[in-house]
Parts: C-alpha cells; structure tokens; sequence
C-alpha cells in the first residue's frame, strides 16, 4: 500500500475553508486551506461538543467552531486558552498543488471517536 494517499488539488479546498475526507471507518478527516495555502487535516470534531470543524472559520492557523466558537489550533488540534481539549490531528503533504493525508492514518488514527448525541436523554422505565 502506498504511504501517501491522494486527496485533492489545493484549488478543490476554498481559501480559508476546508473539504471532507469520507473514511470507510470513523468520523471524517476536515482538510483546511488558510490564506497562505498552508494545509492543515484534523479530525472533523470539536473536542468541546463534537461540532463538525469543517463548517467552521478558518483564520491563520485556527478554524473556529461553529457551534461554539472555540478556537482550535490547525497545527496542533489544540483548544486555545482558556477551553481544553484536543482533537485529533493527521500528517498532511501538499506536492506540486496535489494534497495527500498518510494512508496508515486514514485507516487507523481516531476511528473509535464519534460524534455526541443530540437530544433529550432516553428514559427507562423503572422496575
């Protein structure tokens, strides 16, 4: 198996957004572009409640949630001071305008994360 997995051309991922990378197991993989076409892959979930980073705003090297405006480092996956958390971060290639994420990583790196519920909590009956 090849090391590198093909994503995209940089122009497919919009300055200062992003592109969904569907993987056969496990949340997506967010590709974002800042205005420097720097390229940057996380995890498309916001360790704070599980919002999709790839409809949020990106800005130098931090995309913002939509949810609730945390602050995540693109570099790193980190919160930014003072929200705590990390989500997730995958090794990203940009050669000659083409855009690849590490193969072993896509089949691998934070599969068993999910996404939160939403709603109102189940009830049981009681006994």
């Amino acid at each position: 198996m090849n090391e590198w997995t093909p994503i995209c051309h940089i122009d497919d991922i919009p300055v200062l957004g992003s592109r969904r990378v569907a993987r056969p197991q496990g949340l997506d993989v967010a590709v974002f572009r800042n205005d420097k076409d720097e390229v940057f892959a996380l995890l498309d979930r916001c360790p704070h409640k599980g919002g999709p980073l790839s409809q949020g705003i990106v800005f130098g090297t931090s995309v913002a949630c939509p949810l609730h405006n945390w602050t995540i480092g693109l570099c790193t996956g980190q919160a930014a001071a003072p929200d705590e958390g990390c989500t997730p971060r995958f090794e990203v290639k940009l050669n000659e305008g083409q855009v690849f994420l590490k193969a072993a990583e896509l089949a691998s790196h934070a599969t068993d994360l999910t996404r939160p519920l939403a709603g109102p909590p189940r009830r049981t009956a009681c006994a």
